[in-house]
């Protein structure tokens, strides 16, 4: 009996497709999605944008789901290395985290916010997009609070998981929310998480930033009403 492919599963670059047609298809994908939602995307609409049938599609991406999961993957969840000229990891997180609102803000935190809405009806697309994505970024900036825990910039006691949550979680429910996202915001919540992190419970950053009033003017809002 013939295997088939799960329904989100890395089919990777189609081999019998020429290259000018899947690079097509990611752009007519990529477009769509900047002009709606991933819920009102067809596979009609791809198809007609891309200029190739459907039995193209479907032969290597099995669900809409999955060429969705197949253009973030390729065109814009590539993941940010650690910053090179970063000094401290204190550094390397302020940059990855001002990248992050970048995104976020961006296409890339809307079609992050499309797929975890499919998601809601598709377990299997909630975990691919974890595992692929979201746990690669998380497991790069655990690395580096496990780095600064043995240089001494972090305290041992620190636990580098939960930090890491802590500084990123609160960017992702604000994108989900349609709540403002600054990097005003970025630098206070850094500060606030940073906060008892060195050595003796001291703060990491001590003149970095003054949140106060800044985080005032960049506070939450109600959410936009549903439509």
């Amino acid at each position: 009996m013939g295997t088939k492919p799960a329904p989100h599963s890395k089919i990777g670059r189609p081999l019998g497709v020429a290259a000018e047609s899947h690079a097509a298809i990611m752009d007519a994908v990529c477009a769509l999605l900047q002009e709606g939602s991933a819920k009102n995307l067809t596979m009609e609409a791809v198809a007609k944008r891309a200029g190739v049938g459907k039995p193209t599609l479907y032969k290597w991406w099995p669900t809409k789901a999955a060429l969705i999961m197949a253009m973030f993957h390729e065109r814009i969840a590539v993941p940010v290395a650690t910053p090179t000229a970063a000094t401290t990891t204190e550094d390397a997180l302020r940059t990855t985290m001002r990248r992050l609102i970048k995104g976020l803000n961006g296409l890339f935190g809307k079609v992050l916010a499309d797929l975890v809405a499919e998601g809601q009806s598709d377990p299997d697309l909630l975990r691919d997009l974890f595992e692929d994505h979201i746990r690669v970024r998380q497991a790069a900036d655990v690395a580096e609070v496990e780095r600064a825990k043995v240089t001494g910039e972090f305290s041992a006691g620190v636990d580098p998981e939960v930090l890491v949550d802590a500084l990123f979680g609160p960017l992702i429910y604000r994108r989900l929310f349609g709540l403002p996202l600054t990097e005003t915001y970025g630098e206070a919540l850094l500060s606030a998480v940073l906060c008892g992190a060195g050595p003796r419970g001291k703060s990491v950053s001590l003149s970095r930033s003054r949140p106060g009033r800044q985080l005032a003017r960049s506070g939450p809002r109600s959410p936009p009403d549903a439509r």
